[in-house]
Order: structure tokens, then sequence, then C-alpha cells
């Protein structure tokens, strides 16, 4: 890094590494990932970010050592658990490696909340599964299976728990399957903050997501076991740097490339590039020459293999042959592979979404009177038009209600309705155009908004109150269409259905033997012209007509049945 960063150092004779030297995030995301345990190109950047917090933008020699001592701790720890008697005859079948164990200290307790039970044990994460062993007096009972490999449509989610079933304390993980009856809930209880839910859900996450993209692109063989290589990797990167870092703030799903293929702009970009890489790395290793002498250059797999794990049975063979030019590890010599050039568009667009996600913080106001105030004034151009077409349809200027009424019917009758609706979003695109260029240079206007006056607690449980009055009153009266509609479907009141009957059967005919273009013209007549003053008289009887017959129909029955105990308890 201090030659790709410095090219004069690299001819120095003697070079005082721990003292002054430092690199800068172009050396680091640049030369890191060829060793994949150490950085791979998705990561290499909020990696280097992460070590350089408290270093100004540079990294330090002494905090790189730091890194590379704490990778070695997390290596040796995984390869001790992967080796001990820890559920060895569940993992031994598709050879799983136990990737992190945590509820066998009794200050820091795994709790598993299902239905209204709660079990406390431990937890065990391999590169395949969840297991989540009871705790009994002085062992463990049968590990409950909780499988990331398979397509069960899982969810995992971070959850809120809390005493009878209460929402109070955001320290738990959601997990759903189709294979489980119900739902559970890993809870991972703290005196302050979530660090540790933080942790278990980007790693469960993770191993999730690999298989996902496994699944999804059909990766087998040798590539397979490169995808979980560096989702393990990924894991093993996470606990050297929370090991080594002081700070809580660290957002560990930043940290593991899929969790961050997941939230990047482009992320799915990425993976199709990954998987495109894969297929060529397979094709190449089909296609090398038995004679030919190649550069070849270590993957993900190699380097895990190396560390002692091997992957499956297919992890013989790990090298990876490069084409035209060398390929070290995920980045190739003298120009930007495809998933540099993917990622760095992905980054990009990431900022940009940064960029305007700060202006929608910035705008967000407290309370609702205040939020109703910014609502109306930015509908306020819609509703002048609502106003507009309001008073035209009431006719309350007969002369321009009249030529609107002319020239919407000519353009329904020649069949232009298509043209004007095209005409309308030409014009609105022109305004864009025209509007960029002119304010070219000046500032952005704002949105001025008269504030409504303050409104003391009273006032403000008041206001929230008739909002639920209000919302409720809907709903009842959404409750009370329904159930008459369902009464006219089912007969209850027979003059009220047979009428309905007959208006559902013309309607029926109008719509098989009249072309779709007069239905629109005589709705269209029917709408704008019922206010008319020649119709307004009629208009207003047959109105007064149909609310008579809509309140004359009666509700359909209905009978709340309360959940009994017996079955709630179940």
């Amino acid at each position: 890094m201090l030659a790709w960063e410095v090219p004069a150092a690299s001819s120095q004779p003697l070079l005082n590494v721990d003292g002054d030297a430092t690199v800068g995030m172009e050396a680091f995301s640049r030369i890191a990932p060829a060793v994949p345990i150490i950085a791979n190109v998705v990561i290499s950047e909020n990696l280097f970010e992460v070590l350089t917090s408290s270093t100004g933008g540079r990294l330090q020699y002494s905090i790189f050592n730091k890194y590379i001592t704490g990778l070695e701790r997390a290596i040796k720890k995984m390869k001790t658990q992967s080796e001990s008697s820890i559920l060895s005859a569940i993992r031994s079948s598709r050879g799983e490696k136990i990737l992190e164990v945590d509820g066998t200290v009794t200050t820091q307790p795994v709790l598993e909340h299902v239905g209204i039970s709660t079990w406390p044990g431990r937890l065990t994460l391999t590169d395949h599964a969840l297991y989540f062993e009871a705790h009994r007096v002085v062992s463990y009972e049968k590990a409950k299976i909780y499988d990331l490999a398979e397509d069960l449509k899982q969810v995992v989610k971070p959850e809120l728990t809390g005493p009878w079933g209460t929402r109070l304390f955001d320290k738990a993980v959601f997990y759903k399957s189709v294979s489980l009856s119900e739902p559970i809930i890993l809870e991972f209880p703290e005196l302050k903050g979530h660090t540790r839910r933080d942790y278990w859900l980007a790693i469960i996450r993770e191993i999730l997501y690999a298989h996902r993209f496994i699944n999804k692109f059909q990766i087998t063989g040798v590539q397979r076991d490169e995808v979980l290589s560096k989702a393990v990797l990924g894991i093993l990167r996470l606990q050297a740097i929370q090991e080594i870092s002081t700070a809580n703030s660290v957002r560990c799903e930043s940290l593991l490339m899929f969790n961050l293929c997941d939230q990047l702009p482009g992320g799915d970009l990425i993976l199709e590039t990954l998987a495109n890489m894969s297929n060529l790395r397979e094709l190449e290793r089909t296609n090398k020459s038995v004679g030919g002498v190649g550069m070849y250059s270590i993957s993900a797999m190699a380097m895990v293999s190396n560390l002692g794990f091997v992957f499956g049975p297919s992890s013989s063979n790990n090298s990876i042959e490069a084409g035209a030019g060398l390929v070290v590890g995920e980045i190739a010599v003298g120009e930007m592979s495809p998933l540099e050039r993917t990622v760095k568009e992905s980054r990009n667009s990431y900022k940009k979404v940064v960029q305007a996600q700060e202006t929608v913080d910035g705008v967000k106001v407290d309370g609702i009177d205040t939020n109703l105030a910014v609502m109306k004034e930015l509908l306020l151009p819609a509703m002048e038009v609502g106003r507009w077409l309001l008073s035209l349809a009431y006719w309350d200027d007969p002369l321009k209600s009249s030529v609107f009424c002319l020239v919407f019917t000519f353009i329904i009758c020649r069949g232009w309705l298509g043209y004007a609706l095209a005409l309308l979003l030409v014009f609105f695109a022109i305004f864009m155009v025209l509007t960029r260029f002119l304010n070219q240079g000046k500032p952005v206007d704002e949105v001025k908004v008269i504030a409504p006056p303050p409104m003391n607690t009273m006032e403000q449980l008041l206001a929230v109150q008739n909002a639920i009055s209000q919302a409720e009153q809907l709903i009842q009266d959404g409750n009370i269409f329904l159930l008459k509609l369902r009464g006219l479907l089912l007969t209850i009141f027979p003059q009220a259905s047979d009428k309905f009957a007959v208006g559902l059967l013309l309607t029926a005919l109008i719509l098989i033997f009249v072309p779709s273009k007069y239905i629109v013209l005589l709705m269209f007549l029917e709408i704008f012209t019922r206010y008319s003053p020649t119709r307004r008289a009629s208009t207003e009887r047959w109105m007064r007509r149909l609310r008579e017959w809509w309140f004359s129909i009666p509700a359909a029955p209905v009978i709340l049945e309360r959940e009994n105990e017996e079955r709630k308890k179940k």
C-alpha cells in the first residue's frame, strides 16, 4: 500500500513503518482486496473509514497491525469452535462451521420467545443454520434448527420485546419461515443500547443473504463454496473490528458484503456481477490447458482453506487462473475490474441518496397541525385547479362552463382524449425544462408556510382525540356501506335488491352494445351538466330520491364473537 501511494518509497532500503507510515483510502481500497481475509472490493471503503475514524482519514500502521492481530484471534476462535463438540453430530452431515456462539455466560443470556413462552439458552450460528439449545440444569435440551440455507421465505428483522407482550425494548431479532407454525423472537438483553442485537442481526442476515444469492443464481460446486467463504471472511473481519474498536457506533451491516448489497442502490447489479465473475472463473477452470503455464491468484475459498477450514468436497482446487490480465483477488492489475466499476457506480448513487435523504430529514416538522399546514400549502395549486373545475361543474359562470363542455365533448367525439392527455404531459415537461434553464444559478425557492399558533398539551390531546373520532366515523361509514351492499346482494330487502339488479342489467347491456367512446361521452355529459340551469331542479329531485332509497336499505346483521381464553392460551 505504501508503494502504491508513494512509489518512491518502494526503492528506499529502510522504511520506518512503525513510526510515520500512513496510507489513504485509494491505496487501501486498491491493494487490500488482493488478500481476501483483509478486505474485499465491496466493503473496502467502509472498512477504511472505520479503521481511520480516530486518525483523520489516514490509516496508521499501528492500527492496521491491531486489525491483523484481531483477525488472527477471530480465526483461532472460529477454528476452536468448529473443532469443538458443540452440535458436532448435527453439523457433520453438511460440514458446517461454527461462526458465533452466545448465551453461554449468565451475565449475557439469550432468550427465545415463542408465543407466551420464554426460555434462556445457547445460540449458535453456522454457515448453514441457526441453532438454539434451551438451558437445562447441567446441560442443554435438543437443539432447535432454524435453517438459513434453504428457500423457506425467511424473514429476519429487528423486533421490540417487553414484559407481558409489551413492545418496549429494542433488543431482539424476529425470525419467521414457512417451516415454523409461529415466528420466534431471540432477545439479547443488555443494560445499555442494542449492540449485541445489531451484531447478531447482521451476521444472521449475512448467511441468509449469501444462501439467497446462491439459490437465485443457481451457483454450485467450487463457486458455491467461494460464496460461503466470502460471507465467513466478512464475519471474521467484523469480529476483528469489534475487538479493536472502542466505539459502539460501528454499523455492522456496512462491513458485511451481502448485507451492504441489500442496502446499496444497484446492489442487485453488484450481485449479478459477482455471479458473472463466478461463471467466468468456472469456465476458465474448466477450459485451462493442462500443460500451460498460467498466473494464479488466491481466492476467498483458498484463503479460508489455507486457514484450516474446508467447505464441501469441491475445495481441492482453489486457485483462480488469470485471463488476459493478472487478477489478484477481486481486482485486476492495471485496470478496473467489472466488479470495481459496478461498486463505484453504486457508491456514487448511494451518495446521491444520502444527500437527498438529508434534505428529507431537514424538512420534517413536528406536530399534526404544522404538518397539515405544510401539506395544505403544497397542495394549493391542485386545490385551486379543483375549485376551478367545481365552479365549472356547478355552472357558476354559464359561459365558461358551456365553452368547456363543448370543447371536451368535441375532443371525446373525435377520439382525441389520449392526445389531450399526451399534450398535458408535454406541457409539464416543457415547463420543467424552461424552469430549469430560467432558474439556473438562482437559489431554490423555498415553500413558505404560515405556522399555526402553538398548541399546549391539552389542545394537542383534544386535536388527537378529534382526529381519532373522525377516523372512527369514516370507518363506521365504510362498514355501513359494505353491509348495505351485502344486504343488496343477499336480497335482505327484496324491493331494493330488485331495483339494484335491474340497474346492473341495464349497465351491462349498455357496456355490451354501446361503443366505449359514447359511454365516456354520456358519463361526461351526465356529470358535467348535472347542475346546469336546465337540469338543476331535476338533479336535486333525483339525488333526493337516491338518498331516500339508500337510507331505506337495511344493513346485513353482524355478530361479534370474543376469543375464548382456551384458544388464547393455545
